[in-house]
């Protein structure tokens, strides 16, 4: 817990509810003739069922499976076996009934990540050792069932030499589980560090590449402007200045998006959600970028039929729309057409920028939202882009579990749309 990522405490978290909820449920049953018999029998045995379904869970989550489908399928697994267990102990069923349905439910709430690692073809020694544990505990609780109906029993305890076996083995798979997933934990957070460092290699690596090309040209033009400014007219002057202008912002620019990832992925930038009318959002940053569409004649503008009220982090959309109303001007000519439109779509607000601009080739499309990937394309008067905008608008997006994605062909403009889910 001490270096585990947020992501990763919940599943630790959800890991150590499970084995809590296995102890104490084992604690009651070893209470039997004690405590009540509904303590130690309806409740107990609900609480092991709970406690197995919360350490699947967990486990399942370190699978690349789609997990919310198989959580709510885990969830079912556990609801059938506490009532079947609960109406067989309503109806009196013998101690050997129980023993039987209890290792049933418990054999059928392991199963679904045994086979979820299976399927996955794990990848190395030790995954492959956890595996086997799993089916170790699988066919040892199965066999446990089957010995019960076998050989009924009368009494809750029972010496046999199966019984002490069945007790050894289970104890050792179960303190070998744990062990394994917590390595398990810790492997899968030494990954996505590596991917990280790699990621951020090669992102430096492009922003070095982009900051040398403006500031190259604000060297020279500076260089200009200090040593050969008698040699000019006024009218080169200004030409001059216009150009390291618009070199300088190109910088100031791209450190600002700099910024903001490094802010991103620091974990210096929270996500902080509030009630906010969309519609407005979208139209003060129209307004912003109004004048910039105005240099190019490009008619800028938002359409709505309604007003959709979504909770939502401020700062980051608004950088969002930044980013995209920025690059639909930059690849839109002269007398263009930008519209921005949103619509609810069950219970998501989809918002559109469409440009009417020079569209974006099938070789960058595919590249678009990946930090691993080198996006070179000029805007229709040699605008620079670096992508890097993008990739902060992905990010933003993702924070607030939505999707982003560009639709466009070469020649004939280009859609950029982003989803967010509307809560409450």
């Amino acid at each position: 817990m001490s270096y585990a990522t947020i992501e990763n405490r919940k599943k630790l978290k959800t890991f150590g509810y499970g084995k809590i909820l296995l102890t104490i449920g084992w604690v009651f049953i070893f209470l039997r003739n004690i405590v009540p018999d509904f303590i130690s029998i309806n409740i107990a045995n609900t609480i092991i069922l709970l406690g197995g379904c919360y350490e699947t869970i967990a486990i399942m989550s370190l699978t690349k499976a789609k997990f919310k489908r198989r959580y709510h399928f885990q969830v079912g697994i556990t609801i059938a076996a506490l009532l079947v267990f609960n109406i067989a102990t309503f109806l009196e069923s013998s101690i050997n009934t129980r023993i039987v349905i209890m290792s049933l439910g418990i054999f059928a709430i392991y199963l679904p990540p045994t086979i979820s690692y299976f399927t996955e073809k794990a990848n190395n020694l030790f995954r492959i050792f956890y595996l086997l544990c799993y089916v170790a505990f699988e066919i040892l609780i199965f066999l446990r069932a089957v010995y019960s109906y076998i050989s009924p029993q009368k009494y809750f305890f029972r010496y046999s030499t199966f019984d002490s076996l069945y007790s050894i083995g289970l104890f050792l798979l179960t303190l070998i589980g744990t062990v394994g997933f917590l390595l398990l934990v810790k492997e899968k957070q030494d990954l996505k560090i590596q991917k990280l460092l790699k990621d951020k290699n090669l992102f430096f690596s492009i922003i070095a590449h982009d900051l040398k090309g403006p500031l190259g040209s604000s060297l020279v033009l500076s260089e200009i402007m200090a040593q050969e400014i008698e040699d000019y007219t006024r009218e080169e002057i200004k030409q001059i200045t216009g150009m390291l202008h618009e070199s300088n912002k190109n910088i100031y620019k791209l450190l600002e998006n700099l910024l903001d990832w490094s802010r991103v992925q620091t974990g210096m930038i929270q996500y902080n959600p509030q009630k906010v009318i969309l519609n407005s959002l979208i139209e003060d940053n129209v307004a912003l970028n109004k004048n910039t569409a105005l240099h190019k004649n490009i008619d800028l503008r938002f359409e709505a039929t309604e007003t959709i009220m979504v909770e939502l982090d401020k700062d980051m959309i608004d950088t969002v729309l930044r980013n995209l109303l920025t690059n639909a001007i930059k690849f839109t000519d002269q007398q263009g057409e930008i519209i921005v439109t949103m619509q609810k779509i069950n219970q998501k607000v989809e918002v559109s920028i469409t440009d009417n601009g020079i569209g974006i080739p099938d070789s960058i499309k595919e590249k678009l939202f990946k930090i691993n990937e080198k996006v070179i394309q000029k805007g229709t008067e040699n605008e620079i882009g670096n992508g890097l905008g993008l990739l902060l608008c992905s990010e933003f997006i993702k924070r607030h579990q939505g999707e982003i994605w560009a639709e466009s062909k070469h020649g004939e403009g280009s859609t950029f749309k982003f989803v967010l889910p509307l809560k409450g």
